[in-house]
């Protein structure tokens, strides 16, 4: 297992070093240099890449916690780490920016704790705006929640699944609640944090939704039971019920003398559960996290860049294609044997691609464009295979017009007609094939050898289903 994820360390490292080397080729090629404004446009990307790659090379792992105000967030952490760093309070929003803290518990691991503002806070959009960030930078999610669920918290837990990291459901201040209702209550987040299409019940009740916004125990006449897109109960692992700062509790002391009295004592953080299960997906999976994470967001720098590249340089890219749909229909036009009108016009398509490319500075070789072109002509439902088709007959058509123009001058008419037609048709075929390509271009970015998408792919092929990552392969099912 550990050189599983070793290699798959070393993959996403190879893949953001490509990456940058792509980008690296801008900057030689002068292409940033010419033109200022593209530059201050992708400086944000680039520099996400070589941030990216410096975390891997760090093997820091980020845990972040989320949650709404007075859930115990900065209590939990601090409970991890064994003494009182970060602050708490009686108040609302005590945490008021993202504050992290290094933990070394298991030897070798090294992990970065991040505390994160309340998601409700009032007048707190800038502090949300923060949080939403340091989710994109986590390579493990812990959402704490305590008592009822409100709705607020329920989207949130909903939009934080979203963010395709594998998240923790931490059920804090359980000393609140007898022993024989933390059953129920286990059973209830399994199907709030799946999101199922179903009745959830906890205290042995359906949770409904109060007009307030709170799921909670009982049902009333009127009342909307809370209902979500159908999922899968959370994993084992998914799930710990912590105390991180139990409230004091009342003990009896009887003293030698007879006498008794009552004092107020406050036990110990119960969050050894959590630690543990922590460090087994650390051991069993933390470098994977790592790399899968930082693909992530290698994939989504990349994107991010081929399509603000693509909107800066539209109009070039738009007389570049009209370019080449110009030059090869006037080419097959004139041409009167049929086989170099497909070779010419199938020259020209990948000239075409590798222009669009070059464009977008992305370094591409013959090959690399034909594989492009290959499946442009199996993506097009049909229009290109038309075109050679098209070509082919118009092309013999026109072929045989011109050799027996000299016996029968009317054959120069038809030679004409096969001409226009075919001219007509192979400009569609280029300005298609142009079309296609940027489109392509774009999306097919961090794809390919050592493309982020490639490997993310790769990774989750690999994983066992008894990781918290096989869940993060279902989520991510539909994009790989």
């Amino acid at each position: 297992m550990r050189n599983l994820q070793e290699t798959h360390l070393n993959r996403a490292r190879a893949s953001l070093r490509q990456a940058l080397s792509w980008y690296g080729y801008l900057r030689k090629s002068g292409q940033l240099s010419s033109n200022p404004e593209l530059a201050g446009l992708l400086k944000p990307e680039l520099e996400a890449l070589n941030s990216t790659l410096n975390k891997l090379d760090s093997n820091v792992i980020r845990i972040a916690a989320f949650g709404l105000v007075s859930r115990g967030k900065s209590a939990v952490l601090n409970a991890l780490l064994g003494e009182k760093i970060l602050q708490t309070g009686p108040l609302n929003g005590v945490t008021q920016w993202p504050r992290s803290v290094r933990w070394q518990p298991g030897g070798k691991v090294l992990v970065e704790l991040i505390d994160t503002p309340g998601l409700d806070e009032i007048e707190g959009e800038s502090r949300a705006d923060m949080a939403r960030e340091v989710v994109h930078q986590a390579d493990l999610i812990l959402f704490v929640v305590s008592g009822d669920i409100t709705r607020t918290e329920y989207q949130a837990l909903l939009e934080l699944r979203k963010a395709q990291k594998p998240l923790i459901l931490v059920f804090n201040k359980i000393d609140l609640y007898p022993d024989t209702d933390q059953g129920a209550i286990y059973e209830n987040l399994q199907q709030l944090g799946a999101g199922n299409h179903a009745t959830c019940s906890t205290w042995g009740n359906p949770i409904t939704l109060q007009p307030s916004g709170h799921f909670t125990a009982g049902v009333s006449p009127g009342k909307k039971t809370a209902v979500a897109p159908q999922a899968k109960p959370l994993l084992p692992d998914e799930i710990v019920m912590v105390a991180a700062e139990p409230a004091p509790m009342e003990v009896r002391v009887e003293w030698p003398d007879g006498r008794v009295s009552y004092e107020w004592e406050t036990p110990p953080p119960q969050v050894d559960e959590l630690k543990e299960t922590i460090l087994n997906i650390l051991n069993r999976e933390g470098r994977s996290l790592l790399a899968l994470n930082a693909l992530i967001q290698a994939r989504d720098a990349e994107a991010a860049i081929a399509q603000k590249t693509i909107h800066l340089r539209e109009q070039e890219a738009e007389n570049i294609i009209w370019q080449f749909t110009k030059y090869k229909a006037l080419a097959v036009m004139l041409n009167p044997i049929a086989f170099l009108d497909i070779l010419g016009g199938t020259v020209a398509d990948l000239a075409l691609i590798r222009a669009l490319a070059r464009l977008y500075g992305l370094p591409m070789t013959s090959y690399q464009a034909g594989k492009i072109l290959k499946t442009i002509l199996f993506s097009s439902g049909g229009i290109l295979l038309g075109e050679l088709g098209s070509s082919l007959l118009l092309g013999l058509g026109k072929s045989t017009a011109a050799i027996t123009s000299g016996d029968n001058p009317s054959n120069i008419t038809a030679f004409a007609g096969s001409a226009i037609a075919q001219a007509g048709i192979a400009g569609y075929g280029a300005y298609s094939v142009g079309k296609a390509a940027q489109v392509y271009l774009e999306k097919g970015c961090t794809w390919g050898q050592l493309g982020a998408s490639s490997v993310i792919q790769e990774i989750l092929s690999q994983v066992d289903q008894n990781t918290i990552l096989y869940r993060l392969r279902q989520e991510l099912g539909i994009k790989y």
